[in-house]
């Protein structure tokens, strides 16, 4: 079961979280429930990747990509994550998912969620790859075009070395995935 109710609320309370402007962090709040864990009473990791698709969703709205998405019909899309468990979210507990643009390159933006605990701990870290497919154009968008039309006036960063290996294992898996093995 995808997770409505929270992407319903996250949707209708956007306006109190304000625009979100590149370089900020998105933060929604939840609380790790019975629909969420798996035989160890603690949150499944498949919710993990769920939750961040809102955290991600929640920037997509309040950037006004999702608006712009749909004006030009392009699509937001995944091109892969990374994740790494360092604390479990126990039944009832209540979390943080802190989503982030942190840079991009060409067509490519790296994203980043944190799931913090309510004493401030990283439960867990899930960087993201993705881009925005041009689908009467056939191809991906520059981010940079992209970002001048949201009405931004920001260069990217140069990404982090934990950056450069996500991105150079991303790559990796992708050429493995291409080759069939």
């Amino acid at each position: 079961m995808y997770v409505w109710a929270r992407l319903a609320r996250m949707a209708a309370t956007k306006s109190r979280r304000g625009p979100y402007r590149f370089g900020d962090e998105g933060r929604l709040s939840f609380r790790c429930l019975p629909t969420d864990i798996d035989f160890n009473m603690h949150l499944n990791n498949a919710r993990y990747m769920m939750l961040a698709d809102v955290g991600r969703i929640d920037i997509f709205m309040r950037s006004g990509l999702l608006d712009l998405a749909r004006k030009k019909r392009w699509a937001p899309m995944l091109g892969g994550l990374q994740t790494v468990f360092v604390r479990e979210i126990r039944l009832w507990r209540r979390f943080e998912v802190v989503s982030s643009i942190e840079t991009w390159s060409g067509t490519e933006v790296i994203g980043k969620h944190r799931f913090v605990l309510d004493s401030g701990e990283t439960a867990a870290l899930i960087m993201t790859s993705a881009g925005v497919y041009d689908r009467e154009g056939r191809r991906f968008v520059p981010i940079d075009e992209l970002v001048h039309l949201l009405g931004a006036d920001i260069e990217p960063r140069e990404p982090s070395e934990e950056e450069k290996i996500f991105i150079s294992s991303h790559k990796g898996l992708r050429v493995l995935a291409k080759s069939g093995d």
